[in-house]
């Protein structure tokens, strides 16, 4: 099971997309856990992550994050597919950031 990680601000605007993420993974019946936390969280929520998606809003601290997190694939959502909550998409980029 792949475990990915997003991250905002507070941890509360990316609840939406995780749980769009969550249904495009059970229509494409794709094991894995989705869940989002604070940047602040990222050293302990994230550390065995498989993939750490940023929101748009954090994507400038992307370097600061990596570093907390060695060896996982951060990288942040893309502003049109996070405004508009596009789940399977968002999947698709965790998916291509896993290489899976």
């Amino acid at each position: 099971m792949k475990k990915i990680v997003l991250l905002c601000a507070s941890g509360m605007s990316t609840s939406m997309l995780v749980k769009k993420m969550q249904e495009a993974a059970a229509e494409a019946s794709y094991d894995c856990s989705i869940d989002a936390f604070s940047a602040s969280e990222a050293a302990t929520k994230a550390a065995d992550a498989d993939c750490v998606l940023l929101g748009p809003q954090i994507r400038f601290q992307k370097n600061k994050i990596a570093e907390q997190i060695p060896g996982i694939p951060v990288d942040a959502i893309d502003m049109r597919m996070y405004g508009r909550m596009d789940g399977k998409g968002a999947l698709e980029f965790a998916r291509k950031l896993m290489n899976d």
